[in-house]
């Protein structure tokens, strides 16, 4: 099946979405098993495993690099860059049960502060009603967090995390509004800027498992463009 691009949130805010597009979901499936049992978490906001891909991981490697090769012209066209340079790639999974979330874990967040830092997250294992929200913090207006906005988001964050709601984020509540969202699809690519705020959709009764033939397992790369 032909790679269909789709245009998804609006001109300040793009989201590209491009569907079926390596063809190769099993054989990622099958090189990120080979890497199982994935480390225990370093940091606390993301709730689940992460196995960040190196140098010696070779099939790993192979199989991001032809992806950001053929992602190319969906970033250079949809964020009208001409180069970009790859940061970091690693297979993710959700582990982490509703009720043992961290105050952190149930708000969205967002990876950099840096407009030209892109994230480029590819489905593998899509769980029935799984996906990725984008919002907008409501005390602020906030939908995405540049250097200058920081210190007054984060302040007002944490003055509200203690009144967050158990469990992840759920469409809109009273501190963020969602303003759109992407389904997760298996070999469904979607390429966003990280400074927008973003969380996991994690549906009610997933299996929070540790095997990437299981769980709910994504391919989670980071680039730099200019």
């Amino acid at each position: 099946m032909k790679p269909r691009r789709i245009l998804v949130g609006n001109a300040r805010s793009p989201v590209i979405v491009v569907d079926a597009f390596t063809g190769t979901v099993p054989t990622a499936i099958d090189i990120a098993a080979a890497l199982a049992p994935f480390p225990p978490p370093q940091r606390v906001h993301y709730p689940g495993l992460r196995r960040i891909i190196d140098e010696r991981d070779h099939a790993a490697l192979f199989y991001v690099e032809n992806m950001l090769q053929a992602a190319a012209p969906f970033i250079g066209g949809g964020f009208g860059i001409d180069r970009f340079d790859f940061i970091e790639a690693s297979f993710s999974l959700i582990t982490t049960p509703p009720a043992v979330l961290a105050p952190v874990q149930r708000a969205p967040h967002f990876d950099s502060t840096d407009p030209n830092y892109l994230a480029v997250l590819h489905y593998l294992r899509a769980p029935a009603g799984s996906g990725t929200a984008f919002y907008r913090h409501r005390a602020t207006g906030f939908e995405r967090i540049t250097e200058a906005r920081m210190n007054d988001y984060v302040e007002v964050a944490k003055r509200e995390s203690p009144r967050f709601a158990p469990g992840y984020i759920a469409g809109s509540n009273d501190f963020y509004e969602q303003t759109f969202m992407v389904e997760a699809v298996p070999d469904r690519l979607i390429i966003y800027q990280g400074s927008l705020l973003h969380s996991g959709i994690i549906p009610p009764g997933m299996a929070f498992s540790a095997d990437p033939r299981v769980g709910r397992l994504t391919t989670n790369i980071f680039v730099q463009a200019y």
